[in-house]
């Protein structure tokens, strides 16, 4: 994938946003149970934990246009969102949501 980001940077970013490891574990996941209420529950759950995953890729390239060093702004990104997985694990079931 880096070679491909090399050469052209938007396909790059495209290849790395497919969900190739979420697809994966519901494939490994349906191989082993064929329970399609625990498929779905994990879809689902997924989807939830995605959104706090995505201001990552905001202050990151904002970090680096202002001169971060990569290490720390991928550093802030990687904390940035863990902080914001452990608010959606406090904050999700209070709105109802099975995470």
């Amino acid at each position: 994938m880096s070679e491909i980001a090399k050469r052209y940077p938007g396909f790059g970013a495209l290849v790395a946003s497919l969900p190739l490891v979420s697809v994966l574990g519901m494939i490994w996941l349906w191989r082993d149970t064929q329970d399609p209420v625990r498929i779905a529950a994990h879809a689902g759950a997924t989807f939830w934990f995605v959104l706090p995953s995505l201001p990552m890729f905001l202050l990151i390239p904002a970090l680096l246009r202002h001169g971060t060093p990569f290490w720390l702004a991928l550093a802030l990104g990687c904390a940035l969102t863990i902080a914001l997985y452990l608010a959606m694990t406090w904050i999700g079931p209070r709105f109802g949501l099975r995470l």
